[in-house]
């Protein structure tokens, strides 16, 4: 989805939408101050400028009032957030959903999970990144699809792992309010890839209605983690890149953490978490 071009104004405006509704009336204040009462008390060198701050400073009410316009927005927009996710019953009302109420419904979730979430609504329904989310100093992708006629292919998994490698973060989060594929779970297997399917993301919803903003895991949190500052060994002894913590998925360990190399699978470095090394593979 190709995004017009806007004025540097509109892109601040829009950013003010994001943001709790305060901030506008902070950043409207702050324009207003300035333009009223310190620009008519700069003496620039240039007769230009001089100029220009007589222009400007009659209009100071009006320019402060159009930082005011994001503030009801931002705050119906809050309004809207919070009771669409107490709007939602089942699963079945949730893939009800139009897919950017869908985005909306699941960043709500991740706030009361008490993640910090970045929303990116230059993407259309199915592009790229939706959210960001962040918490403790983690860094996750999150994926959005609102799909249930369909199953979510290992293409659209693949895709989202190139993306984590490509910005940084720590983990990728697929949600669907459909199905994955067998192969998509495949290969999402053993790789800092959670996906969440319809009874789970039902699941993510019920507990999140019945919580406040608290700072917990979600209903199934992202398999990958970076390792404590507490530890000591945060290199991996085989390669030298950041050891993190992982989840084991299968075996007898399922469930349980450990410690592996980021650069998995071109490394497999693990060992148990918080014990001595149990196992290590060189490098493919």
């Amino acid at each position: 989805m190709v995004r017009r071009r806007t004025s540097p104004i509109e892109d601040v405006l829009d950013l003010l939408t994001m943001c709790p509704w305060y901030v506008s009336v902070i950043v409207s204040g702050a324009i207003y101050a300035f333009l009223k009462y310190y620009l008519p008390t700069v003496e620039p060198e240039k007769m230009i400028y001089r100029t220009l701050s007589q222009l400007i400073t009659p209009w100071a009410g009006v320019i402060a009032i159009l930082f005011l316009i994001p503030a009801p927005i931002s705050a119906l927009r809050s309004y809207r957030r919070k009771t669409l996710l107490k709007s939602q019953k089942n699963i079945d009302t949730i893939r009800d959903l139009h897919w950017r109420d869908f985005e909306f419904l699941v960043a709500q979730a991740y706030r009361q999970q008490g993640y910090r979430v970045v929303e990116n609504k230059e993407m259309g329904p199915d592009d790229g990144i939706d959210l960001v989310i962040e918490k403790n100093s983690n860094r996750y992708i999150v994926q959005c699809k609102q799909w249930h006629m369909v199953k979510v292919g290992v293409k659209v998994v693949r895709e989202m792992f190139g993306t984590m490698h490509s910005v940084n973060a720590q983990g990728v989060i697929i949600i669907t309010s459909g199905l994955f594929t067998q192969e998509a779970k495949n290969f999402a297997n053993d790789k800092p890839i959670d996906l969440v399917e319809g009874n789970e993301l039902a699941e993510l919803i019920k507990n999140a209605q019945n919580t406040r903003p608290i700072e917990t895991p979600p209903v199934r949190p992202p398999v990958e983690r970076k390792t404590p500052n507490m530890m000591s060994d945060t290199k991996c002894p085989s390669c030298g890149s950041q050891l993190i913590v992982r989840v084991a998925k299968r075996g007898k360990n399922a469930g349980k953490e450990f410690i592996g190399c980021s650069s998995f699978p071109k490394c497999k470095f693990t060992k148990p978490n918080g014990g001595s090394s149990y196992g290590q593979s060189q490098r493919n």
